[in-house]
């Protein structure tokens, strides 16, 4: 046999072993796919689905809360794990509410809005803390040890969770009953997407600008993009609205570059919303669940809009990564100067600086502050900004983090304190590396996942570092995330 032939029958091999431990695991399970069962709600996953037990097998049912006994189906079943659906509450937890949203049931949004507010903030201090404790190794103050240990400060909450978003981002496409341009949010689960003209954690105006660019789309007869066939023009529609200065984004992303009666897209606009200050096109032609492409052209107004964090104005283009929650950015970015603990003279050194918030935060207090960023156009900004509100001690640099510090230490720059705020799957180790080499007294790390986080801290810990404090901060009510700011400091 051949060694090409030998390679494909050993993969019929695996493939057929791998059906028959799938099958093995559902005889070995004690319910199968489509049974009901009762189940005891013992906690929730990370993405805020209800943990539940059966006969000592753990079913994974959205909806369900702690506390809770319920009526399940069973929709698959694993060796370990399975899915149910809940059909029946037995036993409501008191943390229970009745969600605003009529789509809540529907949407793939929000994940908590069944689950009293002050109950999810305990909840997502909770979901750090054992991140910290089972992937960190990290010990808890307050724990056996009292005295000793992190601290993990309750969750920074909002007095008023709703209509937080700046932002809204929705897919375009065709209902299926009049083949009607709709748009709105996807299915949980899927890419069908669900017509919805009201969001309860979005800004109002930007339901009133999403429900206005749909019936202009449907006036002027456009088409929607099709993800099966590639087919149709719009894709998206994004809209921004700065929270202080009121002023409007609106940007069409298009499966091509021509717009047709794109004058007349603006004149319509305009008519209908006096505050709109940008309409942009963005134009995406690849088969991608991707959301903006690389080519972005003004249609009519400025390339940017204005807003305000704490005193600080920002200039905001299209594809700037700005945090969508500013009530909460404030309260994250001051605790983020706060563990800094700057007395004026210190140097700083913020990776995954992004367009300069957090970097602006810190050069009020520091003497200078070093902003790094790996997306070139994010860097621009950032110069942008701090020119725009007249701040002279912070400087920017396009790269990957892990290249650039690296670099600045040779060229002299020993910071005091280094922040980093990584994307979801945390730092690069290089970077980590790079801290653990360069040595700063303080680490303030900014965290919107606590997996990768208690990786990270458990990587500066064994390098010399000690946790000392962390503040979870609540950016996104309703859903299963959490945001941390984390104070770490060196051991000697």
């Amino acid at each position: 046999m051949n060694n090409r032939n030998q390679s494909r029958h050993s993969n019929k091999k695996g493939r057929a072993g791998s059906r028959d431990r799938a099958v093995q695991a559902v005889v070995d399970a004690p319910v199968q796919k489509n049974d009901e069962v009762v189940v005891d709600i013992v906690g929730l996953t990370h993405d805020g689905e209800g943990v539940g037990r059966t006969d000592g097998y753990t079913l994974f049912i959205q909806g369900a809360l702690p506390g809770e006994r319920v009526r399940a189906k069973v929709m698959k079943v694993k060796k370990a794990y399975g899915y149910a659906r809940l059909e029946e509450l037995l036993d409501a937890s008191v943390d229970r509410v009745v969600p605003v949203c009529g789509i809540y049931d529907k949407c793939g949004g929000c994940q908590l809005q069944h689950m009293d507010y002050a109950a999810q903030l305990n909840w997502k201090r909770q979901h750090v803390v054992d991140a910290l404790e089972r992937i960190g190794k990290l010990q808890i103050a307050g724990g056996e040890a009292a005295g000793a240990g992190v601290v993990v400060h309750p969750t920074v909450g909002m007095s008023e969770p709703w209509r937080y978003r700046n932002k809204a981002q929705v897919p375009v496409g065709i209902s299926a009953g009049e083949g009607e341009l709709i748009a709105g949010f996807y299915a949980k689960g899927s890419h069908r997407i669900i017509d919805t003209d009201e969001c309860h954690i979005q800004h109002d105006r930007n339901d009133e600008v999403v429900r206005i660019v749909k019936a202009i789309g449907r006036e002027l007869g456009v088409s929607a993009y099709n993800e099966e066939t590639g087919q149709g023009l719009l894709r998206h529609v994004m809209t921004r609205t700065g929270f202080v200065s009121g002023e409007i984004m609106i940007v069409l992303v298009t499966n091509g570059r021509k717009l047709p009666q794109a004058e007349r897209w603006v004149e319509r606009i305009r008519e209908a919303l006096p505050e709109v200050k940008s309409i942009v096109q963005n134009v995406n032609t690849r088969e991608t669940n991707v959301i903006f492409g690389d080519e972005t052209k003004v249609l009519w107004g400025s390339e940017v809009i204005y807003d305000e964090l704490d005193g600080i104005r920002f200039a905001i283009s299209a594809r700037s990564f700005y945090q969508v929650n500013p009530a909460q950015t404030v309260e994250l970015y001051r605790k983020a100067v706060d563990y800094a603990q700057l007395a004026g003279t210190e140097s700083v050194i913020d990776a995954y600086c992004g367009i300069g918030t957090i970097s602006l935060f810190l050069a009020r207090k520091a003497g200078r502050v070093y902003g790094v960023e790996i997306v070139p156009e994010a860097i621009e900004d950032a110069k942008r900004n701090a020119e725009l509100n007249g701040i002279t001690n912070a400087s920017f640099e396009a790269g990957p983090a892990e290249v650039v510090i690296p670099r600045w230490r040779e060229e002299g720059i020993i910071p005091d304190v280094i922040v980093v705020d990584p994307p979801r799957k945390g730092c690069d180790p290089a970077l980590l590396d790079t801290i653990l080499k360069m040595q700063p007294e303080r680490v303030v790390y900014v965290s919107c996942n606590p997996s990768t986080l208690a990786r990270d801290l458990r990587t500066l810990e064994d390098g010399g570092y000690r946790t000392v404090e962390v503040t979870p901060v609540d950016m996104f009510p309703w859903t299963s995330h959490v945001e941390s700011v984390v104070w770490m400091k060196r051991a000697d």
